[in-house]
């Protein structure tokens, strides 16, 4: 998964931030777009609020002794997380699914510093990922912080900004990255008079973006033999090779008042031609 994730610097307390965006812009103050990579055959579920809970949405890995792990999920009470994977040659088959990094901080009590802390303890036990955990809220500021267990050991708290995830550490300028977070950028400024659909409806163009951005010696290294086969397709903000690639578009805005707006695009039965829309809309409790 790939994700571009900016938050203008407005009603933080004790915040010395600089803009990332207009201010003006829709009076949104986090906006994520995300891509989920994945083999098409991997079993999940479309985004959706938990079973009997109400207050968790994401989608759910399926896989057999990974079911209930995620990539990407909010809930209401402001709890945000995303989830990549560090691009490495050699897979560990023995270790724990990265995505119960996500759903456990979903739905525990801890703060999102204090929870990277202790994944960061554990770090050792994944293949390499890259986290990001949130605590959204309108009235006591936002904690948005990082952690990959490839790069330093204690997670960072973010400052407002704007920033670009891949598969490597947060804002390694692969090309496509960089790439992907200009066209964000363009879309966010574009868009910042108009209706959020429209918004809505650039990222998601921004997301099936799938121009090569090549040469890349970055990736080449990082992936070695893993990556060159499908080299000039995993160059691309949309992945579309052979029975894996870009399964799900995922784009989340939150605005001043605390409204969310949840838009996931999604591959149907395996077909890269077939896909399906919806949007999630809820209010994060005060």
């Amino acid at each position: 998964m790939s994700l571009s994730l900016s938050y203008p610097a407005w009603d933080w307390p004790g915040d010395g931030g600089t803009w990332s965006v207009p201010a003006t812009l829709l009076a949104c103050w986090l906006i994520l777009a995300a891509n989920r990579d994945e083999f098409y055959h991997r079993p999940s579920k479309l985004a959706d609020f938990w079973g009997n809970n109400n207050e968790v949405l994401s989608g759910l890995d399926m896989e057999e002794g990974k079911e209930g792990g995620t990539w990407l999920g909010i809930s209401t009470r402001g709890k945000l997380a995303a989830l990549t994977n560090y691009l490495q040659p050699r897979q560990d088959r023995d270790a724990r699914g990265r995505g119960e990094l996500v759903a456990h901080f979903l739905t525990t009590d801890m703060d999102s510093l204090s929870y990277l802390k202790k994944v960061s303890a554990e770090g050792h036990l994944y293949n390499g990922f890259n986290l990001i955990a949130a605590d959204l809220s309108t009235e006591k500021g936002d904690v948005i912080c990082y952690y990959g267990n490839r790069g330093e050991p204690e997670p960072v708290v973010l400052a407002p900004g704007t920033y670009g995830l891949s598969n490597a550490l947060l804002e390694t300028p692969w090309r496509k990255l960089c790439f992907g977070k200009q066209l964000f950028l363009e879309a966010v400024e574009r868009s910042q008079a108009l209706p959020k659909d429209i918004l809505i409806a650039q990222l998601l163009n921004v997301l099936n973006n799938d121009e090569a951005q090549l040469p890349d010696p970055a990736i080449e290294d990082q992936g070695r033999e893993y990556v060159q086969p499908f080299l000039s397709k995993y160059a691309a903000v949309c992945v579309r090779c052979p029975g894996y690639g870009t399964r799900t578009n995922t784009v989340i805005l939150v605005d001043a008042d605390g409204h969310v707006t949840f838009t996931e695009r999604s591959m149907l039965d395996k077909d890269p031609s077939c896909w399906e829309t919806s949007t999630h809309e809820f209010k994060l409790q005060s």
